[in-house]
Formats: structure tokens, C-alpha cells, sequence
């Protein structure tokens, strides 16, 4: 990732709007696309201990997953505003002693991480410039199960992340989204030695889980 795409991350995804997630995290739960992630996640790897949750937002994932019985856990994002969201809810929750936080990009930081049993990308490809890189890196660190949603690609999306970079573009912001081809995601994937399981979509997002 670009040291500007980093900058426009930490700039977009701020405390103003991590406070808001946080708030509708609290009051709804995770997303329809995150649940369907999660159930996945439990079918498939029932006996899994531990995650590495990149661009873990407000921390949904991690809050379902390491708060609930997994021995630990990693959370990877260039948002310190979102960092600071999710560690904050471990905490309320009671189980911060048993996560990492670690803030900058995951694929630089990558070699110094360990592998984890649960990988997840929730909504995380589409706002990360090198896709192979990227892919590579995060299903090279699953044991036992990989995780993504990221948009489908139709007419809907490629207007709506045409109109959002023309947003940024006006507001000078250095942040960008990607609409990447499925195809391409799933040959990296497949690639790392993973079978993809279980594929689920809603009308903007893909939801896959791979397994080792």
C-alpha cells in the first residue's frame, strides 16, 4: 500500500467516524455480511483458537471470535482511530489481555507476524492498492481458514467507487478504493494452497471462506 493510500486511511477512517461504528456496532451487531462471515467461520473451523483480523474495524470479528472463547488475537489496521475502537471494546468486554494490536500496513508488517488459524479481510480489498500482495501475504498466514468480503463487480459498484474517488479526488483526500477482479482474487487465494468452502453474496459483497 502507498505511503498516501496509509495517510488517506488513517485520515478517512477517523475518531469521529470509528465512534459512530462503535455505536451502531453496540446497538445492532456486526454487519449482515460480517455475520454471514462469522457463520462460516464456525462451521468450518469449529475447533480454530486463534485470528489475525486485518483492517478489523471496530473489532466485530474479534469481539465474536477471541471474546468468545479464542486463546488469541491479532488486529492489523492503518487506522489508529479504529485500533483505539476496537481495543476499547475488548476491554469492555473483557478480553483485551488476549489480543495484539498492531497499526500500519499489513503487508509491510507482515514477515514479523505469526500465523493464525482464522485470517479475515472484512471489506479490506477494496481499499488496498496491491491486491497480490496483499492476498498473498495474509492467506500465506492461515492454518486453517481465510476469510474475505469485498465487493462484487457490476454495474452498481462501478459507478458508487467511481463517485466515491471523484469525492475523494474533491475533498483532496489521498484515499482511494479498488474494485478488483473476483477471478484474480480467488486464482491468489487458491494459489496459497486454499479451497475455497463457502461463497456467499449479497447484492455488493462477496462473502468467501477458504480452507486449508
Amino acid at each position: 500500500m502507498s505511503c498516501a493510500q496509509c495517510r488517506g486511511i488513517a485520515t478517512f477512517f477517523d475518531a469521529r467516524l470509528a465512534a459512530r461504528e462503535l455505536k451502531r456496532y453496540r446497538r445492532r451487531g456486526p454487519l449482515k455480511t460480517t455475520r454471514l462471515l462469522l457463520d462460516a467461520i464456525r462451521t468450518e473451523a469449529p475447533g480454530a483458537r486463534s485470528l489475525l483480523d486485518i483492517g478489523g474495524g471496530v473489532g466485530a470479528i474479534q469481539h465474536a471470535l477471541v471474546g468468545n472463547g479464542y486463546e488469541a488475537g491479532i488486529n492489523v489496521d492503518a487506522s489508529p482511530a479504529y485500533l483505539d475502537a476496537a481495543r476499547t471494546e475488548a476491554a469492555r468486554l473483557g478480553y483485551a489481555h488476549r489480543m495484539h494490536y498492531h497499526a500500519g500496513d499489513f503487508v509491510e508488517l507482515a514477515p514479523s507476524l505469526p500465523a493464525a488459524d482464522v485470517v479475515t479481510l472484512d471489506r479490506v480489498v477494496c481499499c488496498y492498492d496491491d491486491v497480490e500482495a496483499l492476498v498473498t501475504r495474509s492467506a500465506a498466514k492461515a492454518r486453517q481458514v481465510y476469510g474475505l468480503v469485498f465487493p462484487r463487480v457490476h454495474l452498481l459498484t462501478r459507478i458508487g467507487f467511481r463517485l466515491a474517488n471523484a469525492f475523494f479526488r474533491l475533498r483532496r483526500s489521498p484515499f482511494r478504493t479498488y474494485l478488483h477482479p473476483p477471478a484474480a482474487v480467488d486464482a491468489l487465494v487458491q494459489q496459497a494452497g486454499l479451497t475455497r468452502r463457502v461463497s456467499r453474496r449479497t447484492l455488493l459483497w462477496h462473502v468467501w471462506l477458504y480452507a486449508r
